[in-house]
Formats: C-alpha cells, structure tokens, sequence
C-alpha cells in the first residue's frame, strides 16, 4: 500500500461465494489505513442494480465537495449522474473523467484506496465508470480493489484478475476446528466433505445445525450457494417473526435506510420496533447502526426473498413503494416488483424513469426501464413501441445480446409495417451482421422506400439507407444493391448537399455518386453552425470519395466538441477516419496518436470494424515511417478482426500496409504481388472503392518490377472510373501513372502536368511525383536539372516522417552528384503514440489539465508522460517543445 502514493493500478479478486473476497478486502482496508490513504468503499446490492449511479454516489461521496473544482461541463455531468443538477443529457465518458478528476484531487497528497465489494451487483452505469477509471490509474496515486463472485458477469472483466481458491485440506481443518470445535467425528467429516474448503461454508454450516441424515428427496448434488443460502435462511427461520417480517422489507429494499424497513414493515402489516432487530444481531446477520441497516453477507438477501413466498415479496415491495414517496424513481421500481401483471400507470412512470435517467446519462438505465415498461403495457402496439425504443439505446451500448431479447419480446406482441421497419433497423444496426441477407443493402433498400411514403417515415428511411450503404461498403456488395440503395437515396425529399443524403451515396456509390458527393460537400462546408456529430459525417463522406484533404479538416474540427461532450462512440469513427485519411496521405504527425487513440477507445466503446480500421492505418503509417516488423504485427492484428467478418475496407487497407512495406524496403517485385491482390475481384481484399487510393503504389512496384505493362488492365480500369468521379485522390494517382507508365516522349510533359496540378494540400503524393520525376531525369542523364525536385522530394519526405522515401531520395541526389546531410535524430522514435500525441498538444499551449480533458487522462497521468518524454526528446523544458513539435512525426 505504501506505493500507492506514488503510482496506482487496479485489480478484481474473484471468486465463489465466501470464498473469502471480503475479508482480503476488509485487511487492505486495515492496511491502508495504517498508511494512511484515503479509502472509499462502495458496495454493490441486487435491490439497487437499476438505480443509476448508485453506487459510484456511495464511492464518492465523501469527495463530492471538490466536484466545484472540476471544469464546467466535468462538473455539470456528475452532479446530473447523481440527480443534483439539471441539464442536457451528460454522456457516460464525460462523467466518467469527472469522477477520475475528482478522484484524483482527493488522492494527490495521500493516496488513495478504493473498494468495491460484490462488483457483480453494481448497477451498470456505475460499473461502467469504474472500468474506465481503472484503466486509468496507472501514474495516479489511487488502487481499486474489487470484489465479485463468479459466474456473473461484472462490467470489470478486462481488468486485471485475481482467483481467490478454495482451502486445502489442513486449512479446512483448522478453520472448522477453531470455529466449531468438539464436533463428532462423522459431523465433522460430513461438514468438511460438504464444504469443501470454501470458508463461509465451514463458518456457516455448523451454526445452521446442519442436518446429518440423507433426505430421500433432495438431489445428491446441489450448488455450495444454494446450500449457503439455505444455511442462512435456516438461521432466520429460528427468529420472532417481526424480526422475520423486518429482513425480508430490508432484503427487498433498494436502501439501507433503518426507518424505511421500520416503516414499510408496519405498512405491511407488521408491528415492529428497532428492539426487533437484536435478535438478527445476535445472530450476526445484520448489522443495525443509527440509521442503517446492513447485512453482514450479500447471500442473506438473495435467502431471505427466495424462502418468502411471492405475496409476502409484492407486499414488501408495495410497502415500500408507499414508504418512499420522495424518491421517484425508487418508488417505481417497487411498484413494478409489485404488479402481478400489465399496469399502465406504472409503464408510464417508468417511461418517465427512463426520461429523468437519460438526463443523468444512465442509458443502461434507460434500457431496464423502457423494456419493464414496455413489459407492463397493456396495449400490444404500445408495448412494442416501447420495446423497440428500448432496444435502439441498447444499439448504441453496443449491446447485441440485450438487443436481441427485447425485439423478440416487441415481436410477440405483433408490429405494425412501421415498426418491422424499425425493427430491422435495429437488426442492421450491428456490423457482425454484415452477411446476414435479411439485413442486406437490397432489403434495407426495399423497406426504406416503402416506409418512406408512410406518414413521417422518411427519417426511418434515412436511417435504413445509411445502415444499407454502410453494409455496401464494409462488405463489397454487389453492384446492384448499391444502385438500388443510391436510388431510393435519390427519391427522397431531402437536399443535395443534406449531410446523410452526401453519406449515404459515398458509402454506397463512392466511384458512382463521387462527383455529386463532392459538389455536395462545397454546399454543406458554406452552411453556418454545423454541429459535431453533422461535422464526423461529412468528414466520413469525403474520406469515403478521396477528398482526403476536406475529410481531414471535417474530422478535425468534429474531434474537439466530441472530446468535450463526452461522445466517444462518434470520437471513436472520427479518429479513425482521421487515421485512415492520414495513411493515405503520409500524414504520420496527425495519423499516428489519431490511429492509436481509436484503436483504444474502438474497444471502450465497443466498435470492433473501428478497431479493425485503426490497426490497419497504424499497419500502413509503420511501414511509412521505415518500420517493417511494427507494420507486420499491426497488418495481422487488423487482419484477425477482419477476416471472420469478411470486412473488407479493413482487409484492404491491411494489404496496402504490406505493399508499402515491401516498397520501403526496396522489395519491388514483392510489393507489386501485395498490391496487385487489391485489384483482383476474386481476393478478399479487393474492394472497387478503396483500390482507387492505391494506384501510385502498384504502379511505383511496377515500374522498378518490371511489371509496366501487366497494370495497363488495372490502369484502363481506373481511368474509365476517372471519368465518373472527380474524387481527388483518384486523379492524383492517374497522373502520376500515367507520367510514370509514359514512354520517354511523352513522359516529361505528363510529370509536369501532374506537378502544375492543385497538390500543395497533397504533400506526400506530389513528394512521390517529385521523386519519380528526379529518377527518370536522371536516367535520361539530365543530372543538373533531376535535383531541384529530388531535393524537394527529400526535403517533404524528411518532414513527414516517411524515412525510406526520404533514403530513397537522398540515394537519387548522389547519384545525381549532390550530397544530402543525414537528418539528425530527433527521439522521435522512442516516443509512444500517446506520448507524440500529449507532446503536440503540449507544444500548442495547452495546459496538463488541458490535455487530460482532450485525452479522457487525469492531469497527474499528462504530467507523469510529459516526465518521461522530455529526456527523450532531449529538452529540459516545455518550452522547447513547440520549437521542435513539427519533427515529431515518426516512431
């Protein structure tokens, strides 16, 4: 623990019921305390699973007096989560970097020890906060220790593990003696075969009076926390029964407040007092403070309420119900735990429920009400309505498996046209579903133009296009399905610069569509206040049609307000759009962290095609920067994530990445093998968008490959798409093909057409053309004249970072009789994706706190990078960072 006031970590103990997980805990605890950390505990309970945020209140609650030093909207966001303030819907990562600013202030002199007992039980938003502040622990001065039980599932799993196993055989003696000593020989050997080893068993058992005969009629095997729970139920079966009517109020309740189980008790028909309680005391189930009441084992809820019988349970719900009037939303819990069928006043208090949780940014809370909601509705079409609400948010949790089990609960109660579109919809809403033909572009296409001409069902209708052109792209539909996906497109009323008309037909039609989505984007960029999230979309259409240069300014300008608002689902797809951009254009500076971040968050937030996406950029900026072996690794990562899914835009920019590392290498014929696979139908990597990007690459392959005339297919190919689209992207690689693809007659004029073209946004693409403009002078022994566009070459190579293009260069100008100094290390290449990330945004003048807010970072975690980078770069100050931030574009 004494480490813990300089660096933190986090770390879940698992293990079976009593296994003996709070009792490592409750010894941290001790020690931690006698170092003199500041602990805070939380505990999760199965009464207060659907309560947002109820037991991350508990855990900081004692610091919630610092939240005035967060910054404003960090502020704002946790005081709505906890119900504290009013205002738009915070999102769940905002929230989160809030409670690990807080976090982090409170532990800054001290250190601090964070303790979450039955982690299994915490409600989902809660959990989800955790999980991202555990990740985030690693130069903060804070541990968190969870507790959670095995075979449920915890929202903690990718954290660190530590598997608390049962006693051995001398130990299982010891306890058993030592805590019930002077058993019968045959008591004691049934008892320790019966609790093999698990320690809350051999405490337990014996205090029950654990029978000693077989019963005819019980099974021979039962689990050991069924055997738990009715060891605790046979204690309380022994109690008065006000004692009894007390714990089951208590086990039901969503609190441990001692006067509502006072007061629901007696609603319910019980005459009770605090007195009722000493012999659950005695007994060691209960622990009764001032106010509170506790029990001393999370099983003995889940014995009490299975041993009542159901009315007894409604009865204590409904008394509780009346007895926390003042709490909205606990109250409607209860009321649902009491109906015994459809209630319409209660379906719609909790659709109000579900109204007040999304303002707090509870959306798994949102989830849980809409669909028991949509449960106790009484009318089948409204039912269903509410369902298939529920399961859009589930969408955007990423949540596939909730989302199935609530549209076939919309299902049985029979949908209306309008809501199987919205149902297959949802279904499409998934990118593992990409083959199945259901959800195909062609079908979306259909249903979209049918509930187009429906009462308000355009926006249905947009939203079936985009998920129809996003399936077109991400799996190479048939041709088919994309002209009928754009021309459905086309017949709504909708403008044609409107941001998900110009999506829509990129992604389904780039080479098609490519020249109107483009026209379109000079329409959408003249329109004043474009928010964010229209921003990211726009950005992804240029990307899509190769107006990288357009793409890589939306994406941008979209990234900063995603940052603020906590967005980071829409961050992810911008970062990675931004990335994959970047990797088209040699853009290493901007691709690198932007690949690296996505990749990262693409796992938060549960985007695995993004993940795919961001590796496979990363795999090309590699090989780019000179660095083969990284670029490998990252190609086959991309791969794994791509193959299954048969996803090709990932599958193809894998393949771009080994051809451009062949190429850096100097390995021509190679190369061309990589590159030439990208251009057959019949590979999986082959997608008729994507390969218009890569056509400088497989003719520069040729070229030094001796492969000049086998590309003239690939080249008609693309010149015949040239005529379709002006995508920008495309006509570059065109011009430099066909200058390097020329004879020697026609070569210098096509090299200079390609050089006077608008290219000064397009750095590295007019580098190449410089460079294969120097090579051919100098073969035709034209030395003088090839080293003004080498030198130029070699000086756009060097600051992009692209070491083996820049070699290659400075090999030309010797040849070519001039020599080329060797570019001085920077450090550049020690510096990790986050690390060149915080050093640029460092070097523009932003503060530590600054940066952690951009980067979802505690302040303390930018300054303990900051320590580590300056030795590397070789500088003493913050000062000098903006002085050399412009090398920092490599690895």
């Amino acid at each position: 623990m004494e480490s813990a006031r300089h660096r933190g970590g986090a770390l879940v103990v698992r293990g079976e019921a009593g296994i003996g997980k709070s009792a490592l805990l409750r010894q941290a605890r001790r020690v931690a305390a006698g170092h003199g950390l500041l602990v805070l505990t939380a505990t999760g309970t199965e009464a207060e699973a659907r309560l947002p945020f109820a037991a991350l209140h508990q855990l900081v609650r004692p610091v919630l007096g610092r939240a005035d030093e967060l910054p404003g909207p960090q502020r704002s966001a946790v005081l709505a989560a906890f119900g504290m303030a009013q205002g738009a819907a915070p999102d769940l990562f905002l929230i989160a970097l809030a409670v690990l600013n807080l976090l982090a202030e409170a532990a800054a002199e001290t250190g601090a020890l964070l303790l979450v007992e039955d982690a299994h039980w915490l409600d989902a938003p809660s959990a989800g906060v955790l999980a991202f502040v555990a990740r985030r622990l690693d130069s903060d001065p804070i541990v968190l220790l969870a507790a959670t039980r095995d075979g449920y599932a915890d929202g903690l799993g990718a954290l660190e593990q530590l598997r608390v196993d049962r006693l051995d055989d001398a130990s299982a003696v010891a306890l058993l003696d030592a805590r019930a000593p002077g058993l019968a020989v045959e008591v004691r050997q049934r008892l320790l075969a019966e609790a093999a080893g698990n320690p809350l068993a051999l405490v337990e058992l014996p205090v029950a009076g654990w029978r000693l005969g077989p019963d005819p009629l019980e099974p021979q095997w039962r689990p050991l926390t069924a055997r738990l729970e009715e060891a605790f139920a046979a204690r309380v079966s022994a109690l008065p029964e006000p004692a009894q009517a007390l714990l089951l109020v208590a086990a039901v309740n969503d609190g441990d407040a001692l006067a509502e189980a006072l007061d629901a008790a007696a609603v319910a028909g019980a005459a009770v007092t605090v007195d009722d309680l000493h012999p659950a005391v005695a007994a060691q189930l209960v622990d009764v403070g001032r106010s509170t009441i506790r029990f001393q084992h999370p099983l003995m809820r889940s014995a009490i309420q299975q041993r009542a019988p159901l009315a007894r349970r409604i009865a204590a719900h409904a008394a509780l119900a009346g007895v926390v009037r003042g709490h909205a939303d606990r109250r409607v819990w209860h009321r649902a735990g009491a109906c015994l069928g459809p209630d319409d006043d209660v379906a719609d208090e909790l659709e109000a429920a579900a109204v007040h949780a999304r303002r707090r940014g509870a959306m798994v809370t949102v989830v849980a009400a809409m669909q028991r909601s949509g449960q106790l509705t009484v009318d089948p079409r409204r039912s269903a309505d509410r369902l298939l609400r529920a399961a859009e948010i589930a969408v955007e949790l990423g949540r596939h498996d909730v989302v199935g089990g609530l549209l076939r609960e919309a299902e049985d109660r029979g949908l209306s046209f309008a809501q199987q579109a919205q149902r297959l919809w949802i279904e499409s809403s998934f990118g593992d579903g990409l083959r199945d033909p259901k959800t195909g572009p062609a079908a979306l296409a259909e249903v979209a133009e049918r509930v187009a001409g429906t009462g308000d069902g355009v926006r249905l209708a947009v939203r079936l296009l985009n998920s129809a052109a996003l399936r077109c792209f991400w799996s190479e539909a048939d041709e088919a399905a994309g002209h009928r996906v754009v021309a459905v497109t086309e017949t709504l009323p909708v403008a044609a610069d409107d941001p998900d008309r110009l999506a829509i037909l990129a992604f389904a039609a780039p080479v098609g569509r490519g020249s109107a989505v483009i026209d379109g984007l000079r329409g959408a960029t003249a329109r004043a206040g474009v928010d964010a999230q229209t921003s990211r979309l726009l950005g992804s259409a240029a990307v899509i049609v190769g107006a990288f240069d357009e793409g890589d300014a939306y994406c941008a300008a979209s990234i900063p307000d995603l940052r603020a608002q906590g967005r980071l689902g829409s961050l992810t797809r911008a970062l990675a759009a931004l990335a994959w951009c970047a990797a088209h254009q040699g853009d290493l500076n901007a691709g690198i962290p932007a690949a690296e971040e996505a990749a990262r968050l693409a796992l938060e937030t549960s985007q695995p095609l993004f993940f795919g996406i961001a590796r496979a950029s990363a795999a090309v900026m590699a090989a780019l920067g000179g660095h083969p072996d990284r670029a490998a690794a990252l190609a086959a990562e991309a791969e794994q994530r791509g193959v299954a899914a048969g996803v090709r835009p990932v599958l193809a920019t894998a393949q771009l990445s080994r051809g451009r590392g062949a190429l850096a290498e100097g390995r021509f014929a190679d190369a061309y093998g990589e590159l030439r696979r990208m251009h057959d139908p019949g590979d999986p990597s082959f997608h008729s968008g994507m390969r218009c990007f890569s056509l400088t690459d497989l003719v520069e392959a040729a070229a030094h490959s001796g492969h000049r005339d086998a590309v003239a297919d690939v080249m008609s190919e693309l010149e015949a798409a040239g005529r379709r689209t002006s995508s920008p992207a495309l006509h570059a690689g065109l011009r430099y093909a066909r200058a390097v693809l020329a004879d020697d007659a026609g070569a210098e004029a096509l090299f200079r057409a390609a050089l006077n073209a608008e290219t000064s946004r397009w750095p590295f693409s007019r580098a190449r053309t410089q460079l294969a403009y120097g090579q051919w002078l100098r073969r035709q022994r034209r030395p003088v004249e090839s080293r003004a566009p080498l030198r130029a070459a070699r000086n756009t190579f060097d600051a992009l970072g692209t070491a083996p293009w820049a070699e290659r260069a400075r090999q030309e100008l010797r040849a070519a009789g001039e020599a080329s100094r060797v570019r001085p290390a920077t450090g550049r290449e020690e510096l990790t994706p986050q690390e060149l990330q915080i050093a640029q945004l460092a070097a523009q003048g932003l503060t530590n706190r600054e940066i952690g807010q951009a980067l979802y970072l505690s302040h303390r975690t930018v300054s303990t990078h900051l320590h580590n980078i300056f030795p590397k770069l070789g500088i003493t100050a913050r000062a000098q960072l903006h002085s050399i931030v412009g090398d920092l574009t490599g690895w």
